[in-house]
C-alpha cells in the first residue's frame, strides 16, 4: 500500500515537472470531446485508450476535414474529394459547364469558397441559364459574407423554381434577407419552406426569428420538433443535423418552461 502511494506521488510529482503533458491531456480531451460530440465512436474509443498518437491522426483526418465556412449549409447529394482529379481532367479534355459547376460544388463542401466561386463562374460562361449552378454560386456568395450579391442569384432561382434543390436554394435565400436585415422577409420564407419540409435547418432559424419577434410559444414547438425529429433519425441524417440540433438545445434551454 506505501509503495503504490510513492509510486503515485512520484507520478504526480513527474506530471507536475513536466507543464507540456497538461497540454498534451487538453488536446486529447479536446479530440475526445468532439468525437463524441460527432458521434464517432469508433475514433473515441481509440483517442481514450490509445492516447496522442490516436488524437493526432483524428485531427487530422476529422477535425481538420471538416470545412467551417459550410458546416451545416451542405449542399444537397454527395461530394467527395477524390472527384476534384477526375473532374479536372474531364475540363482539360472536354471543357463542360457541368463538370465547372460539380467541381464548385466539391470545393463549396470542402469550404474553399473563392475557388467554388471562380468554378461557378466558368460554368456560367459556358451556359448561363443552368439553374443549379446559378442556385450554387448564390450560396457560395451567401457563405462568403456578400449577400448582397448572393441575393439576385438566388432570388431568381426561387421564382423559377420554388422548391429547387429540395427547398436548399429557398433557405438560403431567407438566409440572405435575414443577413440583410429583412427579418419578415426572411419569416415568411422559412414558414413555406416548413410547410414542405422538416429541415431542422430551416425550423431552427424560423425558432430564432420567432424568439427576436417575442415569439416564445411558436419558437419553442419549432424547436421541440427538431429535437424530437433527431431521437428517432437515421445515423445519416443525424450526423447532417447534428450542427442545428445542437443549436436547437441550446435555443430551448433558454426559453422559460
Amino acid at each position: 500500500m506505501l509503495a503504490a502511494l510513492i509510486t503515485d506521488l512520484q507520478y504526480v510529482r513527474y506530471w507536475f515537472s513536466n507543464p507540456w503533458m497538461f497540454v498534451v491531456l487538453a488536446f486529447q480531451l479536446w479530440m475526445l470531446v468532439d468525437a463524441i460530440r460527432r458521434r464517432e465512436w469508433m475514433w473515441a474509443f481509440f483517442i481514450l485508450f490509445f492516447s496522442l498518437i490516436s488524437a493526432l491522426f483524428y485531427y487530422f483526418m476529422v477535425y481538420r476535414a471538416t470545412p467551417t465556412a459550410t458546416r451545416g449549409f451542405e449542399l444537397p447529394g454527395a461530394h467527395h474529394r477524390r472527384r476534384i482529379k477526375e473532374l479536372q481532367a474531364q475540363i482539360h479534355h472536354l471543357d463542360k459547364a457541368h463538370h465547372h459547376s460539380q467541381l464548385g460544388d466539391v470545393y463549396f463542401q470542402q469550404g474553399k469558397l473563392e475557388q467554388a466561386e471562380a468554378c461557378y463562374r466558368a460554368a456560367l460562361e459556358r451556359d448561363a441559364q443552368d439553374i443549379d449552378t446559378r442556385a450554387h454560386l448564390g450560396q457560395c456568395l451567401l457563405r462568403a459574407k456578400r449577400a448582397a450579391e448572393a441575393r439576385p442569384w438566388l432570388e431568381g432561382v426561387v421564382k423559377e423554381n420554388p422548391d429547387h434543390d429540395y427547398g436548399y436554394s429557398q433557405m438560403a435565400l431567407a438566409e440572405t434577407l435575414a443577413a440583410l436585415g429583412e427579418k419578415q422577409g426572411a419569416l415568411q420564407i422559412w414558414k413555406q419552406v416548413t410547410e414542405k419540409h422538416s429541415y431542422a435547418r430551416a425550423k431552427v432559424q424560423l425558432a430564432e426569428l420567432y424568439l427576436e419577434c417575442g415569439q416564445a410559444g411558436p419558437a419553442a414547438g419549432e424547436l421541440k420538433e427538431v429535437i424530437a425529429d433527431d431521437a428517432h433519425a437515421p445515423t445519416f441524417q443525424r450526423k447532417r443535423d447534428r450542427f442545428w440540433v445542437r443549436r436547437a438545445k441550446a435555443l430551448a434551454r433558454k426559453i422559460p418552461s
